[in-house]
């Protein structure tokens, strides 16, 4: 009996070692899906890859069903198809993306003027983005019960959208950019009247990240030089943010995650502040990745046909944008870089492969993480 008793102490001592050798915030996951090896090396953008990216928004843009309208009813009058309530996003599945759905179509358009069917996406994008389409989406947005609707995430990409009509120098931006005006407008409006109200920000890994929609935001007043905006946005980052510091970034991803809460707030941080507050602040708020030993493993997707669990290819393209914008003219903070491109290459190879679940909108991600790249 004594020598049972000892066997089971002794069984016990090496489970309790078994169980530091794998702590519980490092669980093992499931090797993803896709067969396809990660490509290596800094990934670009090139005329070819452009040529596959686009086929991904082409593909749903003008695709009403499957949607999820996110709506709020009033009553049965509001009981509409999705084409009937907003004629100029009602495609890809949601209406935020579908707005950066027609973004990424801009983003290559203005990168490769040589794309295939060049001149037929520019169509559709008139056929979209047209004078009243876009008067009946303010409509929408101006209903009783729709004054919150997509805050902030798809207000952020419709600014995202307007910033990247500005900045492309041709006819056709300019054409869509005066279309697409009054709906840009509400959205500013619609900031400027939400923000003083936020006391708290919203620090998850998905949609109402308020980090993620002060960064676009701040984007798209910085280009266009809303001094009003631009203030604003950088008044709330800093009664957000400022004091933060020691971000729990080995508590990412959580499971359904395609935002990092750490690196979008301290990508936005890089915007608003000068360099030199900006730097001791990263040194609070994140110091691990001022080393260069750093390591930040990819998230890892178990099921692309399960529109959640997918979200974590967005992850990896996510961080990768924050990382490359932090290490901005940031020599000592370089080596994120490497790291950028490791999330890349990781998920680029599986989003021609997906379901309908991520093709819907992960190309508009990775095309957004690929324009920070740099030698």
């Amino acid at each position: 009996m004594k020598k049972s008793i000892i066997l089971l102490f002794l069984l016990f001592i090496l489970s309790c070692k078994t169980t530091k050798q794998f702590p519980q915030n490092k669980p093992q996951v499931l090797t993803t899906v896709s067969t396809s090896k990660p490509i290596r090396g800094i990934p670009k953008l090139d005329l070819k890859g452009a040529n596959a990216l686009v086929k991904l928004p082409l593909h749903c843009i003008n695709i009403e069903y499957p949607n999820r309208l996110s709506q709020t009813l009033g009553s049965d009058v509001d009981l509409k198809s999705p084409k009937t309530l907003h004629p100029a996003f009602y495609g890809c599945f949601d209406w935020h993306s579908s707005v950066h759905g027609h973004w990424s179509l801009v983003s290559l358009l203005k990168q490769f003027p040589d794309l295939d069917n060049a001149e037929a996406i520019k169509q559709k994008l008139f056929q979209n983005i047209s004078k009243e389409n876009i008067e009946a989406e303010v409509v929408y947005f101006n209903g009783e019960h729709n004054k919150s609707f997509e805050r902030t995430y798809g207000w952020a990409w419709l600014l995202k959208l307007a910033e990247e009509l500005h900045t492309w120098d041709s006819e056709t931006a300019k054409q869509l950019e005066s279309n697409l005006q009054p709906l840009t407008d509400l959205i500013i409006e619609k900031y400027i009247e939400f923000l003083p109200k936020l006391n708290y920000p919203i620090r998850v890994g998905e949609h109402p990240n308020t980090a993620f929609g002060l960064s676009f935001a701040w984007d798209y007043a910085n280009t266009v030089n809303n001094t009003t905006l631009k203030s604003i946005i950088e008044q709330r980052a800093k009664d957000f943010y400022l004091t933060d510091i020691g971000c729990p970034i080995t508590w990412e991803p959580g499971g359904t995650d395609f935002l990092s809460p750490c690196l979008e707030e301290a990508a936005l941080m890089k915007r608003v502040l000068t360099k030199e507050t900006f730097k001791p602040w990263l040194n609070e708020f994140l110091p691990q990745l001022k080393n260069k030993s750093f390591i930040l493993e990819t998230g890892k997707v178990s099921d692309r046909e399960d529109g959640s669990l997918v979200h974590l290819d967005g992850v990896n393209f996510s961080r990768a944008w924050s990382l490359n914008t932090i290490a901005e003219n940031l020599p000592e903070y370089k080596h994120l870089n490497n790291i950028a491109n490791q999330h890349i290459n990781y998920s680029l190879p599986s989003i021609f492969e997906d379901s309908y679940e991520g093709g819907h909108w992960l190309g508009s991600f990775a095309i957004y993480a690929l324009n920070t790249t740099s030698e």
